[in-house]
């Protein structure tokens, strides 16, 4: 495996984490900041496919930062 693949890789499994913990966080920490009576959602109250709707998003944010300081190259210039 070539070190850029090796790379790519990184990015991505750590971008859809960073995704993932991100969405997290604002379904139980940021909603109920704004919304008092939104206090105690789950992400299984939230839904799952919303979570996921969430979560993707926030991941690709990250890909492109992460594409950039590593130089992976997956977008292109």
């Amino acid at each position: 495996m070539s070190s850029l693949l090796i790379r790519r890789a990184i990015v991505w499994v750590i971008s859809m984490i960073l995704g993932f913990v991100a969405a997290w966080l604002i379904i139980t920490a940021i909603f109920p900041l704004i919304k008092p009576e939104a206090a105690g959602t789950t992400i299984q109250k939230y839904g799952i496919i919303y979570f996921l709707t969430t979560a993707v998003p926030l991941g690709l944010i990250f890909v492109v930062w992460l594409d950039y300081f590593l130089d992976t190259r997956i977008l292109p210039d």
